[in-house]
């Protein structure tokens, strides 16, 4: 990246969360909290899919993947707001605050991408079952995935060396975190390319997965009610509920949080929240709602608590 405007600092300040002293700590704590439980909750489903090989199917491999994503949207908020929380200090380097941006978008449009193969999966393992094994093989699962990695990465990539042509000739950034909204407000040069690209990217990322989960859900729905047997009714439509419930609450908070730096009308309240929200409601409703509500995968939580609890006990006498 370019070198900073001499009337720009070596650190940058970001937007104050307008927190009294007296309730420094409480915010401490639950910021703490929250964090340590979104990490608890992936964790616990990243390894209950990883150490069982009879969770290696489509559907668990890519709830693996949102899991690890959700991870690093949270990992790339709460430390950085946390510590600033505690030392009541909002200042912020240029390099922290870009890959915060990097970190902050990469795990916005890679959640997005998840879930729409998501809804293809339950597409094809509700509406083509017979075909399922030969469309969502091995070979086919992994090339997938990397392709959802690679198209991310890709396309934000393009995203922050288009930044990166810029000078920024302020230092004060108008949001709680950093993002490209905000890093582009620090740029006193026209960035009219930037922005129709940034445009476009979210228009069709949001337009595409909601085409492809309204398509997927409509055949869907046609096929479970015209199926004969209630209980596999009743599983596809509990299955596609939760993933709804998910897919629907992160579009609008992405959409909230588009309109909050188009529109300078919207209260800078609803821009810090929407701005917060996408980084903190989709990580912790993800592992409760998509994966914790699996019975197999919940099975498989209570089978290694339940084992971890027997091996403390055998230590615990062994000592004694």
């Amino acid at each position: 990246m370019k070198s900073i405007d001499s009337n720009a600092s070596s650190l940058w300040r970001m937007e104050s969360l307008g927190i009294p002293p007296s309730g420094t700590y409480p915010v401490f704590i639950a910021g703490l909290f929250t964090y340590c439980f979104i990490l608890t909750c992936n964790i616990t489903v990243l390894l209950a899919i990883g150490l069982d090989h009879h969770l290696h199917k489509p559907m668990y491999v890519l709830l693996f993947n949102l899991s690890v994503n959700d991870v690093l949207g949270a990992t790339a908020l709460f430390p950085q707001l946390i510590s600033s929380i505690l030392w009541q200090n909002r200042d912020i380097s240029p390099a922290a605050c870009l890959f915060q941006a990097i970190l902050v978008h990469f795990y916005g449009s890679a959640a997005i991408i998840i879930l729409s193969v998501m809804a293809y999966d339950r597409y094809v393992a509700i509406c083509r079952p017979l075909l399922y094994h030969s469309v969502m093989t091995s070979s086919k699962l992994r090339t997938i995935i990397v392709a959802i990695w690679t198209t991310n990465t890709i396309v934000i990539g393009v995203l922050f060396l288009l930044l990166a042509r810029f000078r920024f000739c302020r230092n004060f950034i108008n949001d709680p975190c950093c993002s490209n909204p905000s890093l582009a407000k620090m740029i006193c040069e026209d960035t009219s390319a930037n922005n129709y690209y940034g445009l476009a990217l979210t228009i069709s990322f949001l337009v595409a997965s909601t085409a492809l989960v309204v398509f997927t859900y409509i055949h869907i729905l046609i096929t479970c009610l015209f199926n004969k047997q209630a209980d596999t009714k009743s599983k596809a439509i509990r299955t596609c509920a939760t993933h709804l419930v998910v897919f629907i609450t992160y579009q609008i908070n992405v959409c909230f949080f588009i309109l909050s730096h188009r529109l300078d009308q919207v209260s800078p309240y609803l821009r810090r929240s929407a701005g917060v929200s996408i980084l903190v409601f989709p990580p912790i409703m993800d592992p409760l709602v998509y994966g914790l509500n699996t019975k197999e995968i919940r099975n498989k939580v209570i089978y290694m608590f339940r084992k971890h609890c027997v091996s403390s006990q055998k230590m615990l006498r062994s000592g004694l």
